[in-house]
């Protein structure tokens, strides 16, 4: 997994990519705080090699918690900077600081 950011100088955004391997999966969307954990429009397009991909901007200065949801499941992105508890959820959520 993999998560780069791109800061632009043009807008106060950051370009967000992320990057998901997962060569069995059919569907893999980010969700979280940014896009009210909607997957909707937040579907990542999968590449010839089985990888998972999207980039998305978000506004700078935030501290965004979420998660992926590959074929139903979710699951936590490794390289995110650091973790959070969720109560809501019962489990901890990446967090993405900009």
């Amino acid at each position: 997994m993999a998560i780069k950011k791109q800061y632009l100088k043009s807008k106060p955004v950051c370009k967000v990519t992320f990057t998901v391997p997962a060569e069995e999966a059919k569907k893999v969307a980010v969700v979280g705080d940014f896009n009210n954990w909607n997957p909707k429009g937040s579907t990542l397009k999968k590449l010839k090699n089985g990888t998972f991909k999207g980039t998305f901007e978000l506004p700078k200065e935030n501290t965004y918690e979420f998660r992926y949801l590959v074929d139903g499941s979710y699951i936590n992105d490794t390289d995110a900077d650091r973790f959070q508890w969720n109560d809501y959820a019962g489990t901890e959520n990446a967090v993405l600081e900009i």
